[in-house]
């Protein structure tokens, strides 16, 4: 199973009424074809509501934590974008998608 599945599919835990998860390793230094080293996730969940973003971006962390270059998994960098669905409903309307990714130390060169 891909990197990318196996993170939607640990995900789910979330009970996500959005997600979207973007592989921008092709974006980074030492990329070759079906590397899934980088990704963009955009994730809508109640399970947000109440929380600041740092206790959003820990528990996506803990869940993704296997497949974390940390813990001998694959992926370097995770771009998180968490909302609830009133927070996503109103970025919608007011910039119609969520923000690009920071740039990475490997960045390649344009």
């Amino acid at each position: 199973m891909s990197v990318a599945n196996q993170l939607t599919e640990y995900l789910q835990a979330l009970k996500p009424q959005h997600l979207q998860l973007i592989n921008e390793s092709m974006n980074h230094a030492g990329y070759f074809d079906g590397k899934e080293s980088h990704f963009k996730l955009i994730i809508v969940s109640d399970d947000f509501a109440g929380k600041r973003l740092v206790a959003r971006h820990q528990q996506v962390y803990t869940i993704a934590e296997p497949l974390l270059t940390s813990q001998g998994g694959s992926i370097h960098a995770l771009a998180i974008h968490a909302y609830t669905p009133d927070e996503w409903q109103a970025l919608l309307a007011s910039e119609g998608q969520a923000p690009a990714s920071p740039q990475c130390a490997g960045q390649r060169k344009a």
